[in-house]
């Protein structure tokens, strides 16, 4: 069988057999072997039909990567983008948007699910992600009956269960496709300082010498302290392995690694890429050019050392993966976001760690995260085989642990469900207490544990707390319910500021630093150059003293940095020097504080309130107009 002129595989065939027979499918098979076709099947059969297709990806990041591939192949007009923050050409019948879009959508009842033939799951394996993952049962439980499933992901152990969670709750034939072949083997090795490029059983072996330690300490000498590994010596001994994306999971860090790489003036430089940057940055606003990030690349990518992260603006992460396309990359310093967002291979794959901090503690990687980024060393019809290489520091050396992460990707995917207060309030709104019962019993929780009474158990005790605090009264949603069954984070908060009389207390310059606050994520190094103290802060602050629930604000006085020069029509750029947020960052707050707001601006009846949030939007808009949305 073919399509567009590639010979389909034989796990290719049977899912597109699967789709054309209107059946659900969740395929799992190797990153890098042409998942991504069975989608493009999908978009092309039924824009054919005009019936729409909604794409979902687990980040912005692979949302608009896909964007910019769908409008490629399929024009302008075809495509639409949906992340929140960003709304491009909505009534398109492609659809791509964040998986939390899409839950929101069909939790709601939008009038657009109707129209919907297939809904594709990007990465379904996120359902295992302790914060977001009930939005993609969520998303699934809520989808209309006439809705099928394209899921997709690397590997799925236990995919068979999964497929027959969604036939339980849909009645429909859900089909699993394994495709357990890469189409680039890979070749996965080790590095430590002592014994350079290895294995594990080496370095256990090199660490577990107790009589070199035994006679050590009878000498009264102490062994030789071993320095951890070194990214610039491993890049050395693979220097015929190139290209390499090389993980690291700080941003701070990447950048650091590629220009201590540039530093030690390995590799020599190409005048084509000073002369490509120069071109690219032409009509950039001078502001861009002179961001640290713009500098430190201007002066590693000629010499093809890099570094991508979700801290660049649009325009410089642009041009870095236009290099590493072209191949004028030979090394580039990546955060994990990049496994996921950007579909694009290289030779060899190597990791600073396979530690890393997931929002709270320092840990190790699973299977899952480990071959999901170390799936993208090998280039297909390029490569004959991939190489993966791990640095290994001896001080946290766990050889069974090592071991089990690298060995086989084993991870199976579990429920994480949770009823978070907006599928509480909605549920009240659109079902029966018996529809609820029923709905509630769907959860791949429920199925996988077979406890049958813990989340209609937690249901009762949010309702119950919705109750005592005014959103829910004799079984219907109150006014403030209204709201914030329209609100998708913090809904109890923001129904309290803006559904009560709070806000009509409030400016504008007040309410941005309260919804500041809420998009406000502390980090322990994070600094504020530059504060405004003001009458309006002071008055807010006084507002705030003293309601149990707005303990989150105690951070205004710090905000200031970002929302007072935003008020005063700033740019963006003149908000980044009162900071040490890395540039996208600054971006990203903004853009997350123009998605909150739209949510109550979505959410509210009143014509002063949604007059008040237009023009706190219009003066975040000013600020972010230098810099493009994608």
């Amino acid at each position: 069988m073919e399509y567009k002129g590639l010979t389909l595989d034989r796990f290719q065939e049977d899912s597109i057999r699967a789709i054309d027979n209107n059946h659900s499918v969740v395929v799992s098979a190797p990153t890098g072997s042409g998942k991504t076709l069975i989608a493009d099947y999908i978009i092309n059969k039924y824009l054919k039909k005009g019936v729409r297709v909604i794409y979902t990806a687990p980040i912005k990041a692979l949302s608009n990567q896909k964007y910019k591939e769908f409008t490629s192949d399929y024009g302008r007009e075809s495509i639409g983008l949906l992340t929140g923050d960003v709304v491009i050409n909505p009534g398109a019948p492609i659809l791509i948007m964040t998986t939390e879009i899409y839950r929101n959508m069909v939790l709601t009842d939008d009038e657009m699910i109707g129209q919907i033939s297939y809904v594709v799951f990007d990465e379904i394996h996120y359902i295992n992600d302790v914060e977001r993952g009930y939005v993609w049962e969520e998303s699934i439980i809520f989808s209309r009956s006439h809705v099928r499933f394209l899921c997709l992901s690397a590997t799925i152990p236990n995919a068979e269960e999964f497929a027959s969670w969604i036939h339980s709750i849909k009645k429909h034939k859900v089909e699993t496709i394994r495709h357990e072949h890469r189409p680039v083997p890979l070749h996965k090795n080790f590095y430590d300082s002592m014994l350079g490029i290895t294995t594990l059983e080496e370095i256990k072996d090199a660490k577990d010498i107790p009589d070199y330690d035994r006679v050590m300490r009878r000498r009264g000498r102490r062994r030789p302290r071993i320095r951890p590994p070194n990214h610039i010596e491993l890049i050395k001994e693979i220097r015929d392995k190139l290209p390499c994306f090389f993980f690291n999971f700080s941003r701070q860090g990447c950048q650091d690694c590629a220009f201590e790489l540039f530093r030690a003036r390995i590799f020599s430089a190409n005048p084509e890429v000073s002369s490509f940057i120069r071109k690219r940055l032409e009509g950039a606003a001078p502001e861009i050019k002179s961001l640290k990030s713009t500098r430190i690349l201007r002066e590693t990518l000629p010499y093809g050392i890099g570094f991508h992260h979700a801290g660049l603006i649009p325009l410089i992460k642009g041009i870095v993966e236009e290099l590493f396309s072209k191949g004028m990359i030979k090394v580039l310093y990546t955060t994990e976001t990049f496994a996921v967002g950007i579909n694009m291979p290289a030779k060899t794959v190597a990791f600073q760690s396979l530690r890393k901090f997931d929002g709270s503690i320092f840990r190790f990687l699973n299977s899952k995260e480990y071959f999901q980024i170390a799936g993208r060393a090998g280039r297909r019809g390029i490569d004959k085989e991939g190489f993966v290489y791990a640095m290994v520091d001896r001080r946290d050396f766990d050889y069974p642990l090592l071991n089990r992460i690298t060995y086989r990707d084993i991870e199976p995917i579990r429920s994480q469900f949770r009823l978070s207060v907006n599928t509480v309030l909605n549920l009240i709104k659109r079902h029966t207490e018996e529809e609820i019962r029923r709905i509630l019993r769907m959860s791949f929780y429920t199925y996988q544990q077979d406890f049958k009474g813990e989340v209609q158990n937690s249901f009762n005790s949010t309702k119950k707390k919705l109750i005592r605090m005014g959103y829910v009264k004799e079984g219907k949603l109150t006014e403030k319910g209204e709201f914030s069954s329209r609100i998708y984070a913090d809904e109890i908060i923001t129904g309290e500021i803006f559904a009560t009389g709070l806000y009509r207390e409030l400016n504008e310059y007040q309410m941005m630093l309260l919804i500041a606050c809420l998009c406000y994520e502390p980090r322990e190094k994070t600094e504020f150059y530059r504060t405004y103290p003001s009458q309006f802060l002071n008055e807010l602050r006084g507002k705030v003293r003293g309601r149990h629930m707005l303990k989150r604000f105690s951070h205004m006085d710090k905000l200031t940095a970002m929302v007072h020069p935003c008020y005063h029509g700033r740019s963006i750029f003149d908000i980044m020097k009162n900071t040490n947020f890395l540039e996208g960052d600054v971006i990203r707050f903004f853009r997350q504080m123009l998605d909150r707001l739209s949510q109550i601006r979505g959410a509210t009846a009143d014509e002063r309130l949604k007059l008040m949030v237009k023009n706190c939007q219009d003066l975040i808009i000013v600020s972010l107009s230098d810099i493009d949305s994608i």
